[in-house]
């Protein structure tokens, strides 16, 4: 059974895998992509986040899924992630490898995967990428993994929508009604605050909870949590917000000492 509780506001940390192993950026170092991967997730608890998200941040450029040794590689971190901290673990195979993050789930016993195209018809500098809900509901069915939540993004960061007319309010309505168990909502890329008023509008005509998944810091936290359900924090949490350095305990306290 998950360990997810929404009856609280639910802050998650990013951990943000060096590049792996078949990416343009790896460096041969698959021992200090696990260790860096581990003290990350260690320093998210101990400073207090609920939950954490495993993710190959620094593969891109991203394709759409990922090869056999990203997989490989996404996996081995993540299990020993898991085995690291006593929080709820998500998974996010970038930039929409819903196959590999709800095997990934699977296997490890996670909690939740992040879906980061899960309705909408976006194009990013990889092409365009088409909605997979029907696909991971059925892929989720099929594996026996239905415990493991979805947490889809809409209209996500790094993408435009392929049919700008579509709503936020008609993105999160798709979201609802194809089986999402949460939503996300961003602002244009990462680090890049979400905007409340997009908050509020998604919010307002969400039945599931509404996470913010971009621009999280300890300056809006507060009045963001004051809408939103929950927050997922990543670069903010870094010394000079770099994706690459490491977690700081210390910047980690300050933004959630700002909704204490």
């Amino acid at each position: 059974m998950s360990k997810l509780n929404f009856d609280k506001k639910l802050v998650i940390g990013m951990v943000h895998c060096l590049p792996l192993p078949g990416t343009l950026k790896f460096k041969d170092n698959m021992h200090e992509i696990i260790a860096q991967a581990i003290e990350d997730a260690i320093t998210l608890e101990k400073a207090g986040v609920d939950a954490i998200i495993v993710e190959n941040m620094g593969d891109d450029p991203f394709n759409v899924t990922l090869d056999n040794i990203q997989v490989a590689a996404l996996s081995v971190v993540s299990a020993l992630v898991k085995q690291s901290v006593n929080i709820p673990v998500g998974i996010d195979a970038a930039m929409n490898d819903y196959k590999t993050a709800l095997s990934i789930a699977k296997v490890i016993d996670a909690d939740f995967v992040r879906i980061p195209v899960f309705v909408d018809t976006v194009e990013f500098y990889g092409g365009v990428i088409v909605p997979c809900a029907r696909e991971a509901l059925l892929y989720r069915k099929n594996i026996g993994a239905e415990n493991v939540k979805i947490f889809a993004d809409i209209q996500v960061k790094h993408t435009h929508m392929v049919l700008p007319t579509v709503s936020i309010e008609d993105s999160a309505n798709a979201a609802i009604s194809c089986g999402a168990d949460a939503i996300i909502v961003t602002g244009t890329h990462i680090g890049k605050e979400t905007p409340i008023e997009i908050i509020k509008r998604v919010k307002n005509i969400s039945s599931i909870p509404v996470i913010i998944g971009s621009g999280v810091n300890k300056n809006n936290i507060k009045e963001q949590l004051n809408i939103a359900d929950g927050a997922i924090i990543g670069s903010s949490l870094k010394v000079g917000g770099k994706i690459e350095n490491p977690i700081s305990y210390d910047l980690t306290k300050a933004v959630l000492d700002n909704i204490k």
